[in-house]
């Protein structure tokens, strides 16, 4: 056999070797893949089949009962949404901000590093610690006792490190060419930061928001420290002071706490209601982002 031919037999082979790898790793992808999905979805109708089914109008709206059954979730539920959206407003300018204060601003040092050691250090401390902390400022230190302003609060330090952290790396991961074509066309840096890195940037730091908001409504032990496992017994209480049960707290209560007959139900419809209004608010900030790509194509 010639050199050439030995040469397009070793091809031959080195091209076989190269497709059949490449065909294994495509199915063991695509392997993961579906098993992951079906571990999804099987979680999914087992949450949801116990209790999603027998929820009414009426169990979104009652009060939760102690000793009757037939009790509802309605102030538990509100209190959830309430904490919520209090923290979101308290976390969200400061984590974006911070985040685009590391990325743009922070000269490069010893001093900025050991920032971001911190706070990706923060990101992974426990939340109970956070509910210790907010134990001791609120609790101890301003003796307001256990309150809806108190879990908000803490809740908003529980979601400040992931906020910066993904809002840097949302921000980092802009191409350089978009910053020196903002420049190239006269803008100033703020102008470069507020029209086209935070619009390029968007969808990796919506993605940070969607997963602090669905931590932050399932969120049990910052809710049990600081706000307490009561209500004020009202559906719609604003009041900043009374008592924060949630629904993740109400959940953890009604399965291992309490004494009502119907006790499995209604945490079987609990847990189907936490779960679908998680999944309801990544829908809600992700559509605009849907509809931002699909009028940019």
């Amino acid at each position: 056999m010639s050199l050439a031919e030995r040469n397009v037999s070793r091809s031959l082979r080195h091209n076989r070797a190269v497709r059949f790898w490449n065909q294994t790793a495509t199915f063991g992808f695509w392997l993961l893949g579906v098993l992951l999905l079906s571990l999804i979805l099987w979680l999914l109708f087992t949450i949801m089949n116990k209790g999603l089914f027998s929820i009414d109008f009426s169990f979104l709206t009652k009060l939760p009962e102690d000793m009757d059954e037939g009790g509802g979730i309605g102030p538990v539920l509100f209190n959830s949404f309430y904490i919520l959206i209090l923290s979101l407003a308290l976390s969200v300018p400061l984590g974006i901000g911070a985040g685009i204060y590391l990325a743009e601003y922070a000269p490069k040092g010893k001093l900025t590093e050991f920032i971001r050691v911190c706070v990706e250090g923060l990101a992974s401390v426990p939340s109970i610690v956070f509910g210790l902390l907010g134990i001791a400022i609120f609790v101890e230190a301003f003796g307001i006792g256990l309150t809806i302003l108190g879990a908000s609060v803490t809740l908003a330090f529980l979601n400040l490190p992931v906020l910066t952290r993904v809002t840097e790396e949302a921000v980092r991961a802009v191409p350089e060419e978009y910053r020196s074509a903002a420049y190239a066309l006269g803008s100033t840096k703020f102008q470069c930061i507020r029209r086209v890195v935070l619009p390029a940037a968007m969808s990796g730091i919506i993605t940070g928001i969607c997963l602090t908001a669905g931590r932050a409504f399932g969120e049990s032990a910052v809710i049990i420290l600081t706000a307490g496992l009561s209500t004020s017994g009202r559906m719609w209480d604003f009041n900043l002071f009374s008592p924060g049960e949630t629904l993740a707290v109400h959940l953890w209560y009604i399965q291992s706490e309490a004494l009502v007959a119907d006790a499995r139900q209604i945490a079987d419809k609990s847990a189907a209601v936490l779960v679908v209004v998680v999944l309801l608010i990544n829908l809600v900030f992700r559509i605009p982002l849907w509809l931002r790509t699909r009028r940019m194509k």
